[in-house]
């Protein structure tokens, strides 16, 4: 038992790399991960030894251990797509040129998005509110709202609800109402037709 919590402090005590970047006060990022030019709405988080870059996460978020998401790109168009031929440090420090590299793609995660453990997603992609990415997947297209999308590449499976929630559930915005009316509305959160009737009345 000791080596267990011995080992969840180690794991702990590293800490996280948050630069260029805004966390809402509710939210975390746990230890080992990279969280640069990236910001986070509330209760959302991050599992440990995530890397994210240049990305937007909205609300009500979970992200799990080991995901990636982002990061610069390589210009291809190039002859060399080496890093000795574009400005910035990079891990080889010789540069032969010093040219602009294309801007970074911004990727955008939704509110109420759940992204399985080492989930690669690629820079630039729109993951929509509600979505569902599974463990392993690599996501390198737009995800539907509340769409459920799995494998290598990743490809849809199902969806959450019914076309008729999903449209109720996104016009209701429920991520954005005070945690007052969240308190008086949990009840229902295991029955989204309960809810959204509740959010009417």
């Amino acid at each position: 038992m000791l080596l267990y919590y011995w080992s969840k402090l180690l794991k702990k005590i590293r800490g996280s790399a948050i630069k260029n970047s805004e966390v809402n006060k509710t939210s975390k990022i746990e230890a080992g991960s990279l969280f640069q030019n990236s910001s986070m709405g509330k209760y959302s988080f991050c599992g440990y030894d995530c890397k994210i870059i240049n990305t937007k996460i909205g609300s009500f978020c979970s992200i799990a251990d080991g995901v990636v998401i982002g990061g610069a790109e390589h210009p291809i168009s190039w002859v060399s797509s080496s890093p000795v031929f574009y400005r910035g440090r990079d891990s080889v420090k010789m540069k032969f040129s010093e040219f602009e590299r294309p801007t970074d793609k911004q990727t955008i995660i939704g509110n109420d998005v759940w992204i399985g453990e080492k989930a690669i997603i690629k820079a630039g992609v729109h993951i929509s509110t509600g979505a569902v990415i599974g463990m392993g997947a690599v996501v390198t297209h737009d995800v539907k709202p509340y769409e459920v999308v799995a494998g290598v590449p990743a490809i849809p499976i199902r969806k959450r609800f019914s076309d008729e929630i999903i449209e109720e559930l996104l016009e209701s915005k429920w991520w954005d109402l005070e945690k007052e009316i969240l308190h008086q509305h949990s009840k229902d959160i295991r029955d989204p037709k309960a809810f959204l009737r509740g959010l009417k009345d």
